[in-house]
């Protein structure tokens, strides 16, 4: 009986002991820092995957990183309205999306503003984004982090007509999205802009609808416009982006050792991202050539020079702050 006693004592403590420590293990789990990332893109893109292989263990000593893709936490568009609430930790910010808060920020959506990535980087870490990163930081309570490459639209034809400058783009039907700014930028480009849900494009294309389209690279393969086209000009007209954005209050109450742990962790993970698309794109420009597709490079100088002198005398640049086109193109 003693014995019987004894061992369940010694079970007693066992037991309560095993409860303490996996109380005090959650107690010390719940202290890390959780970070929501919230957006619309597939779990299976550049930058979710970029976000997930290196942001994530990056912080992963003090913080959790739990991603929601494909709208799953909140509807795209929304995101920054909960990160300005307070309901969200983390989001991909896009330029088009700040201009509705900030309508200067369309300067960064604009066509040949970017050249390419690495000025997209050399901008971003720039004193003349100083502004407008304070901007976002006072009225959004988010801070942008770093800014990751999201590809380069280029023009995608049916035609064989070999195009060169924008005065070769004269009276070609150039399918561009609806909005306002979509088709100004088509007319920039030199063409006569369409607009066309794009559910429609490929049967365009393929009837004579339209006589090309405009997209990044791997939306032109995975929805097998080249099997209905005959040339791809790499204008590089819109060299899109994404910003890391994380939530200003989640931010300010980090140490000084966590916020540079995940400035340092967003900056690896853009670069990560970056490379791993200019590889992806790199790669397209063989694939479409294997498939028969002419592929040109144009005298982009001659795209550039007519698109901002359009752009400067258009609406768009009204919110523009002045000079700032011309500090972005010394870079």
């Amino acid at each position: 009986m003693r014995n019987l006693l004894t061992r369940r004592i010694v079970i007693s403590i066992l037991l309560s002991a095993v409860l303490v420590f996996g109380l005090a293990g959650q107690s010390f789990a719940d202290k890390k820092i959780k970070l929501r990332m919230a957006g619309s893109g597939s779990p299976t893109g550049t930058r979710a995957i970029a976000l997930d292989k290196v942001f994530g263990p990056s912080v992963s000593e003090f913080a959790v990183y739990e991603p929601h893709w494909n709208s799953s936490l909140f509807k795209q568009g929304t995101e920054l309205e909960a990160i300005a609430r307070g309901n969200l930790e983390m989001a991909l910010a896009s330029a088009q999306e700040l201009a509705v808060f900030f309508p200067e920020f369309s300067i960064f959506a604009t066509g040949y503003v970017h050249r390419d990535a690495a000025h997209q980087v050399a901008v971003f870490n720039d004193p003349l984004m100083d502004p407008f990163k304070k901007k976002v930081e006072d009225e959004l309570n988010m801070k942008l982090l770093a800014v990751v490459y999201f590809g380069a639209r280029h023009v995608n034809l049916r035609t064989d007509q070999k195009v060169m400058t924008p005065e070769d783009l004269k009276g070609v039907n150039l399918r561009m999205p609806g909005t306002d700014a979509w088709q100004f930028l088509g007319k920039a480009l030199g063409a006569s802009p369409t607009p066309m849900a794009f559910a429609e494009v490929y049967t365009g294309l393929q009837t004579g609808a339209i006589d090309g389209q405009d997209n990044p690279l791997p939306t032109v393969v995975d929805k097998k416009f080249y099997e209905v086209t005959k040339q791809i000009v790499l204008t590089s007209h819109l060299v899109d982006l994404n910003y890391i954005a994380i939530s200003k209050k989640v931010w300010d109450k980090m140490t000084p050792e966590q916020q540079a742990a995940v400035q340092t962790a967003a900056d690896t993970t853009a670069e990560f991202g970056r490379l791993k698309q200019l590889a992806l794109e790199a790669e397209l420009v063989n694939f479409l050539r294997e498939q028969g597709l002419q592929v040109y490079e144009p005298d982009l100088d001659a795209f550039r020079k007519r698109a901002q002198a359009m752009y400067l005398e258009s609406d768009f640049a009204k919110s523009w702050p002045k000079g700032l086109l011309e500090k972005i193109n010394a870079l």
